[in-house]
């Protein structure tokens, strides 16, 4: 594992003066005014929330995985599908753990919106209502595709960038939650129950770090 972290530059961390005290444990060292990631403490964290993931997927439990920033939102979405797990990679409404009742209205509503295309009812609106009710329809798919069908708090969560996503990661905390996050150097590990110390930024890195993931969840399910 830790040739394939190195080659996705898993083991590159912020700039020096861009940290956070706790991350000490975790940097070998300072090259050009960056910290490197000890990879030998990250495989060991990836392997450890692994096999958390595994065992409540053998379970038949639920995992929600969550990712907003650009580089993130592809390789979240496309971890959550092959997983068969739910996924949040466009903007997290407050709320979404928190304030469940809200949330599942807001699906209803994207289902009746989706219903709405194409029936009686949209051809007896005028074109202006249907352009509205179009970006509202496309809004809420952005928001919530990845959670139409979870109907109760996820079991875990799966988390790109704990401080990005601190909302979530502060609501599933209220909840009682467990969290397996990526913590850049940036961040503070013992925000997450199982914090995995690596570059949060680079698309192969968040790649490489989900499929090490998901690769037991798949087998165990």
């Amino acid at each position: 594992m830790l040739t394939e972290l190195v080659e996705a530059g898993v083991h590159l961390g912020h700039q020096s003066r861009k940290w956070h005290p706790r991350i000490a444990p975790f940097i070998l060292q300072k090259r050009n005014q960056v910290h490197v990631i000890n990879l030998h403490e990250t495989a060991k964290q990836i392997e450890t929330a692994a096999n958390f993931l595994s065992d409540l997927s053998a379970k038949k439990k639920k995992i929600l995985f969550v990712g907003c920033k650009r580089q993130a939102q592809d390789a979240v979405k496309e971890a959550a599908e092959a997983s068969k797990q739910f996924y949040v990679n466009h903007r997290w409404l407050g709320g979404t753990l928190t304030n469940q009742e809200t949330i599942r209205k807001s699906v209803d509503r994207l289902a009746y919106l989706d219903k709405l295309e194409g029936s009686d009812d949209a051809k007896a609106m005028s074109k202006k209502e249907i352009a509205a009710l179009g970006r509202e329809r496309n809004k809420l798919t952005r928001n919530l595709d990845g959670i139409r069908g979870m109907e109760k708090l996820p079991d875990a969560l799966v988390v790109v960038d704990s401080d990005r996503e601190k909302i979530a990661v502060h609501e599933a905390k209220r909840l009682n939650i467990p969290v397996v996050a990526m913590v850049d150097t940036n961040a503070d590990p013992n925000e997450v129950e199982y914090p995995i110390i690596s570059n949060d930024d680079a698309i192969r890195s968040i790649r490489i770090v989900l499929q090490n993931l998901i690769d037991p969840i798949i087998a165990s399910s």
